[in-house]
């Protein structure tokens, strides 16, 4: 029998963990040839394999059966239903890319040890198609361009270092290359193809630091379009004509533009837009020169593109929000009118019972104001207040952004409060804000979360003694560094493979980041240059001063912070008395590819925080 409600307060139900993964996870690949059905990765059997989505209305038709290795969609092959994936083994992020044949034969097109290779697009005619691979060189990625036919592969270009292949354009006579010179300096250069000399032109060049990021080659081959901050705060597109050298000014907004992509011959644009920790789409028709109108979205979406279809008459989307899983939408590019595919939402969880997130704005220690997401529980109680939790995204330069997230649902549903901080260091707010934590990695940005418990136990009905942070990758460090370095601020921490010895990290960086690893060293600090500072706030060597009760969830198989942190951590805190859980999943990476485990992850999380939060343990 339940119990009375006190007063003020409202009946929500408490459902289990898996209720709110009974979900589909969705990631994108492409139209059909014929434009009747959609490519795409759903996790409906446990782990992303490759399903065939009608879009008259029929249920999705699995086509792949794996287990235990994740399968993520690229593409169906132009002109027939063959189609190519990328896996890796269990989240060692080593991708490979591989072929599925119209008899259903299935053939790895880069195979090799520690070979990791991705899709870069299809040639003129269709004939070739286009592939990155670190088959020759660990530390650096050649271009192939392989046959439609028989699958022949052939060198095109040879990386003599420094550079990221992008993209090759439509004719097949240009390739597109990115290089970092530092964490906020970046340029393009192009190289010919079939040139014997094979020189790499800079197309960017500039004064001082400024980011340039490739977008796309036009249809004609001629125009190349880029995002730069050169003009402002925030990266705006470019374009380039390959023949005259001339640079206009193509699209500008108050907010970060992450992509463009373009139909077939190049008459629709269509441009995903961070606007505050959302995502937006807008759809220009470039011959008529206008907008066009998405009509019968969510008005709370977060929405970003798939691609276009062949016949440049749809718009894939992918549309989510918080209290919806991300579903395939279809946009009529004649009328505007959008339309639900995929139904991946979980049926066992009362809507209503779902929170969204409010964005708010909270003081740091120096005024600055800091971003971020306040998830309030539906059940709400004038007589109790609630503990709280601070979430930390991964990156450094990444966002916490509104979207179905099952973990904050959970908590939500569970009376805690949570807020989703956007750091300084956080990308979507501009270059100057996403460039004030450079060089000052767990300092600032760690006054940062502090002042977000502050916030919250500012704020009516949170008892500000009940809060505790958590964090996965670089927001794992900052939970460490939290409950070392501010060992009195937070009553818990929730570890989630993040970083514990960034001399070790940053010398075990994956090869194949090769040149992107000085831009890295960059923003952190090199472990050869830098050793006293990053030992500093390397919390691994600090863990005398932890007391609080943390949780640290690990994946057997992550090459970016590898096992030996976390149990390194472990072992220090248990020689010392510490209360610390472990959980380690020996079939992960650097994140959870499979349910089951993301399940078991989040009912450690809860366990965990009902235990050191709600009194037995105080």
């Amino acid at each position: 029998m339940n119990a009375p409600l006190a007063k003020g307060e409202v009946a929500v139900p408490k459902y289990d963990v898996a209720a709110f993964y009974d979900t589909t996870s969705m990631d994108g690949g492409s139209f059909s040839p014929d434009g009747s059905k959609f490519l795409a990765s759903l996790d409906a059997s446990g782990v992303f394999n490759l399903y065939e989505v009608s879009l008259s209305g029929a249920a999705p038709r699995q086509l792949t059966h794996s287990s235990s290795r994740a399968l993520f969609a690229v593409e169906y092959f132009p002109r027939d239903e063959r189609y190519l994936y990328l896996a890796d083994s269990e989240g060692d992020e080593a991708t490979h890319l591989y072929v599925v044949d119209e008899d259903h034969a299935v053939r790895d097109l880069t195979p090799g040890e520690n070979v990791k290779a991705n899709f870069l697009g299809w040639g003129e005619n269709d004939s070739t198609f286009y592939v990155t691979s670190n088959a020759r060189e660990a530390s650096l990625f050649d271009v192939y361009s392989y046959r439609t036919e028989d699958y022949g592969a052939e060198l095109i270009f040879r990386n003599p270092g420094a550079f990221v292949p992008e993209d090759v354009s439509p004719n097949g006579r240009w390739i597109a290359l990115g290089r970092s010179n530092s964490a906020t300096d970046s340029d393009i250069y192009v190289a010919r193809v079939g040139n014997p000399h094979q020189e790499e032109r800079l197309v960017t060049p500039h004064m001082g630091s400024v980011s340039h990021r490739f977008l796309g080659f036009g249809s004609d081959s001629r125009v190349l379009h880029y995002a730069t901050d050169e003009y402002g705060e925030f990266e705006e597109v470019w374009t380039l004509d390959m023949e005259t050298g001339e640079r206009a000014p193509s699209m500008a907004r108050s907010g970060d533009i992450w992509d463009v992509i373009f139909s077939r011959s190049g008459r629709f644009r269509a441009a995903t837009i961070d606007e505050d920790a959302r995502t937006t789409v807008q759809v220009d028709d470039t011959t008529m020169g206008r907008s066009l109108p998405l009509l019968g979205l969510p008005p709370d979406a977060s929405v970003s593109t798939y691609g276009f279809d062949r016949e440049e008459k749809r718009l894939a989307l992918r549309v989510s929000s918080d209290r919806e899983a991300p579903n395939l939408w279809i946009a009529d590019l004649d009328s505007g009118r959008t339309h639900r595919v995929t139904s991946n939402m979980t049926t066992h969880v009362d809507l209503s019972a779902l929170v969204s997130a409010v964005g708010v704005r909270y003081p740091s220690f120096d005024g600055l104001e800091i971003p971020a997401l306040l998830y309030r529980p539906k059940i709400s109680s004038s007589a109790q207040q609630s503990a709280a939790v601070v979430v930390v995204h991964g990156g450094p330069g990444g966002q916490s952004r509104v979207g179905y997230d099952p973990v904050l649902q959970i908590l939500a549903s569970h009376g805690y409060v949570v807020l989703a901080i956007n750091n300084r260091g956080s990308s979507g707010y501009g270059k100057t804000f996403e460039e004030l934590d450079n060089r000052r990695h767990g300092d600032i940005d760690l006054k940062d979360c502090v002042w977000a418990q502050r916030y919250l136990a500012s704020l009516p009905g949170v008892d500000g003694e009940r809060v505790a942070i958590m964090g996965s990758s670089y927001g794992g460090y900052l939970v460490v560094a939290a409950m070392a370095f501010e060992p009195e601020v937070f009553a818990a921490g929730i570890d989630i493979f993040g970083v514990t010895n960034w001399l070790r990290t940053l010398e075990s960086i994956p090869e194949w980041w090769g040149p992107e690893r000085a831009a890295l060293y960059d923003e952190m600090g090199d472990p050869k240059t830098d050793h006293v500072r990053l030992r500093a706030i390397s919390p691994l060597f600090h863990t005398d001063q932890i007391r609080r009760p943390l949780l640290v969830v690990q994946g057997a198989n992550d090459p970016r912070v590898l096992r030996a942190e976390s149990d390194e951590l472990v072992a220090a805190l248990r020689s010392r008395g510490t209360p610390v859980d472990y959980v380690v999943f020996d079939d992960e990476g650097h994140g959870f590819q499979k349910k089951r485990n993301r399940i078991a992850a989040a009912e450690q999380y809860l366990k965990f925080l009902d235990e050191y939060l709600q009194g037995r343990h105080r």
